[in-house]
């Protein structure tokens, strides 16, 4: 699913909600929780574990299979990749606006996960897949290294 330009909750919703229909799943009031939690943080990368800890601190009734099955549910119907950076967990990001790309410094010291679009990375990628007559349909740039605050902190 692509969104639009100005993608707004309720859109993600409507979605959210068409998908369950044709699906014949139930509407529950613990997936709405959890995607009202999860849609609240644009550019987070939530493990299931991250996301349960805590939603359980004020809805201690949802549990953790709920929380990722319903993740799950968000990647299937398209509103939310999931991610998995090295360390062996898979995250979960919501998906932005159609068009839209970024990619992620990942830092192996403490997990630190930024964001960032760069328009010549993006014009670069387009260029070699045309120099070698080959349609992208999607790509993803992931650096490994340290954050300014591990690489401090290594050097002492």
């Amino acid at each position: 699913m692509l969104l639009s330009k100005a993608t707004p909750k309720s859109e993600r919703k409507k979605a959210l909600d068409e998908y369950i229909l044709k699906k014949r799943l139930k509407s529950t009031k613990q997936r709405d929780i959890i995607f009202d939690e999860f849609f609240n943080y644009p550019g987070q990368h939530v493990t299931v574990e991250e996301l349960y800890e805590k939603l359980k601190k004020q809805n201690p009734k949802i549990g953790y299979a709920t929380v990722y099955r319903t993740l799950k549910l968000f990647k299937e119907c398209g509103l939310a990749f999931e991610r998995n950076f090295g360390d062996g967990r898979a995250r979960y990001e919501p998906v932005k606006f159609e068009g839209e790309h970024h990619d992620h410094l990942i830092c192996i010291g403490c997990g630190r996960i930024i964001e960032f679009a760069n328009l010549r990375i993006e014009q670069y990628s387009r260029g070699v897949a045309k120099l070698n007559d080959f349609e992208v349909l999607n790509h993803k740039l992931e650096l490994y290294g340290y954050c300014s605050s591990c690489t401090r902190g290594r050097d002492k």
